[in-house]
């Protein structure tokens, strides 16, 4: 029996090739000998004892057995021919971003979205809401409602919903994934409360989302023990290596004689506590030095 038998065979494929009562293609086609591995060529051939070359690529792993099975019939009466492909390498697609092996993958057979992702390691925590598919033409368009070409005409480019997948709500978005596909998934965007709060860490926003300070305070499950909650502060992203700090009084915020304050992606709101002897000078640097290590939440 074929192994894979949807693998459609391609160049740079590895395999090995047991015919029986052929010393040939290795001392008798038994399974213990040595077997020789044939890699087919760039224009899809590969090159067989008494056969020569035969075309391989294009052909399914099962058709490629009955094409070996014919041009041996001359020698052998009734051959017996098992093909089995020891090297994808005809079908690759690269998954980056944020999943746990990002790189270039080898597509064996009919795979999903999911399931391709799965492989790559699954996505990491931090990975955002949707997923980027970019597929060459020459493979069709991406039978997607939301498929554009590209600028160039050379591609077609797709994004999906992971929580439509997930949850079933969009099963269509799970899309059969072709050779040369390019899978990217992009990290969320986050924001990050520390300092005297019940549960420190990141919190991804949801696609299209808007977080104000108290609905961060939220996340992190309300103020820790002796809050310097008039003295908080926002540090944001200045567009050079340090950030801007905004102070933030809570305390009025909660109390509504103040705007609730709305916050960025990659925003930290820094809660300090009321129990230090003063407090800390250097907010910032102290504030950032928190969020290393910290969970990254999901909601």
């Amino acid at each position: 029996m074929a192994q894979t038998p949807v693998y459609v065979l391609g160049p740079e494929d590895q395999m090995v090739i047991r015919v029986s009562d052929l010393d040939e293609f290795g001392a008798g086609g038994t399974a213990a000998a040595a077997d020789k591995p044939y890699r087919i060529d760039m224009r899809g051939f590969v090159n067989l004892p008494l056969i020569g070359r035969l075309k391989a690529g294009g052909l399914n792993v099962e058709e490629f057995e009955a094409a070996v099975v014919a041009k041996l019939q001359q020698f052998v009466k009734a051959p017996q021919v098992t093909v089995l492909v020891t090297e994808f390498r005809s079908q690759p697609i690269s998954i980056l971003g944020q999943v746990g092996t990002p790189g270039v993958h080898q597509l064996q057979g009919r795979k999903t979205l999911l399931e391709v992702i799965s492989l790559a390691g699954g996505l990491k925590p931090e990975s955002g809401f949707t997923i980027k598919i970019v597929r060459k033409k020459q493979y069709g368009a991406i039978p997607l409602k939301s498929a554009k070409g590209d600028t160039s005409g050379e591609y077609s480019v797709a994004e999906v919903s992971v929580k439509g997948i997930m949850n079933a709500t969009s099963p269509e978005e799970n899309v059969l994934i072709q050779p040369f596909d390019v899978i990217t998934v992009p990290k969320a965007e986050l924001i990050y409360v520390v300092g005297t709060v019940k549960r420190s860490g990141g919190f991804t926003l949801a696609e299209r989302e808007n977080v104000t300070v108290l609905q961060a305070l939220s996340m992190a499950e309300g103020f820790g023990p002796q809050p310097a909650d008039k003295q908080c502060k926002i540090l944001r992203k200045n567009g050079t290596s340090d950030r801007e700090e905004i102070p933030v009084d809570l305390n009025a915020i909660l109390k509504g004689k103040a705007p609730d304050v709305a916050m960025r992606s990659e925003d930290i709101l820094f809660v300090p506590s009321s129990t230090s002897k003063k407090i800390l000078a250097r907010t910032g640097e102290a504030a950032i030095a928190l969020t290393t290590g910290l969970m990254i939440f999901r909601r």
